[in-house]
């Protein structure tokens, strides 16, 4: 349950970095858009994920992996799709917010690694 509540402040914190970065990806909102936006971000890569990698494996080992960022894509226009206050103006902007956010989340479960080993 830590982990998971983690992982929503790392997504949070992600699309806070993307927002920042990235031209054209915006949030409108304060904290609780974030978080909104995190947890449901959260979710679908809980649930849905799991379910598009094994439907797309094929082409995960077809393209050596690099479907992996479309497939996140798609989960972040999802997002962006629910909420109006997400918005990704165009394809462009919406695949470097998410290779932001990939790269993010990557430091952050380093992290929550390092301190489960402490």
């Amino acid at each position: 349950m830590i982990s998971f509540i983690i992982r929503i402040l790392g997504n949070s914190l992600a699309l806070y970095a993307a927002a920042y970065l990235v031209p054209g990806f915006l949030i409108n909102g304060g904290i609780k858009e974030y978080l909104l936006a995190g947890v449901l971000l959260g979710i679908l890569n809980f649930f849905i994920k799991p379910i598009l990698k094994v439907v797309s494996m094929p082409l995960i080992l077809l393209t050596l992996g690099l479907w992996t960022i479309v497939l996140n894509a798609l989960l972040l226009w999802a997002v962006d799709y629910v909420f109006d206050f997400v918005l990704a103006q165009d394809l462009t902007a919406l695949v470097w917010a998410t290779i932001i956010i990939a790269i993010v989340n990557i430091f952050v479960s380093a992290i929550t690694k390092i301190i489960k080993w402490t």
